[in-house]
């Protein structure tokens, strides 16, 4: 007769092991895929023409490629500020492309947006601008008359005094510098708590020093709070230097999927053109 010990997991086990799975499969299903999406604007400009590709949970995926190569038009296609023509865009298991109303006012509260020309009411306050963010959260009538709960103005203080600008909380907007607004940006995404954030060219208008600030801010927010990031970027040094994945987009088509350092010169001269010369943000 076997006389070996029996284990029997303990309920702190077995709670363990049940945690793992379903934060596994909550990971599983956060993964966003862009399957076969199109778009044409009126006219027959055709900006996106099948583009296909998946962004796991917790990537810093960089999009790159020229003005007009269709970078914005496809982040923006990701929370619906722009009707794609053909396609679907699945995240968490959901195809947004099929939501409306509430359904679609739900999903994009948990995804923040940062613009490339910030987005800002320049006549309200830079605390004002950042409580925006929560307007996915609260009653409608309170929003409109500006009154938030007091724990949502004690979260915008907390996300103002992340990016370093808690000091500019009451002036207005229309008073910051270009770095400055980008950061309440920033502060109004965080204010939706995300889970996905897409970055439309965070830092074209920015000069190189501001830049790489405004990127570690976001790459803070990947690596620390596990926020998958979508970014598009113009220049492939940046790119480089904070991606963890690349596509490149040429004529609203996929011609380079991979990691920063498969770009080599031949690379380059593909995705940009041949008379293109790579400029480096240091």
């Amino acid at each position: 007769m076997c006389l070996c010990p029996i284990y029997y997991p303990s309920p702190v086990d077995a709670w363990s092991r049940n945690l793992a799975l379903v934060l596994a499969v909550r990971r599983e299903k956060l993964m966003l895929e862009i399957q076969n999406l199109t778009k044409v604007y009126e006219g027959g400009t055709l900006a996106l023409n099948d583009v296909s590709f998946t962004v796991d949970d917790g990537e810093f995926l960089v999009v790159i490629g020229l003005s007009g190569s269709g970078k914005s038009t496809l982040l923006r296609c990701i929370n619906r500020l722009i009707e794609p023509t053909e396609g679907k865009i699945i995240w968490d298991g959901v195809d947004i492309t099929q939501l409306h109303g509430e359904e679609l006012r739900k999903v994009r509260r948990r995804i923040g947006m940062i613009f490339q020309h910030f987005n800002l009411v320049k006549r309200s306050s830079v605390m004002t601008n950042v409580l925006s963010g929560r307007l996915g959260y609260v009653n409608p009538w309170r929003s409109a008359v500006g009154r938030f709960p007091k724990k949502d103005v004690e979260k915008g203080r907390s996300c103002l005094e992340r990016v370093g600008i808690l000091n500019q909380a009451y002036k207005r907007a229309d008073e910051l510098s270009g770095g400055q607004q980008q950061r309440v940006g920033i502060a109004r995404a965080l204010m939706q708590d995300p889970e996905l954030i897409l970055a439309d060219e965070p830092v074209a208008s920015l000069d190189p020093a501001t830049s790489h600030s405004i990127l570690r801010y976001i790459e803070q927010l990947n690596r620390e709070e596990e926020v998958t990031v979508l970014c598009s970027l113009h220049f492939l040094s940046l790119a480089r230097a904070y991606a963890t994945r690349m596509i490149a987009l040429k004529d609203g088509e996929i011609v380079f999927q991979g990691l920063p350092t498969e770009i080599d010169d031949d690379r380059f001269k593909e995705i940009y053109g041949e008379e293109a010369i790579q400029v480096e943000i240091r």
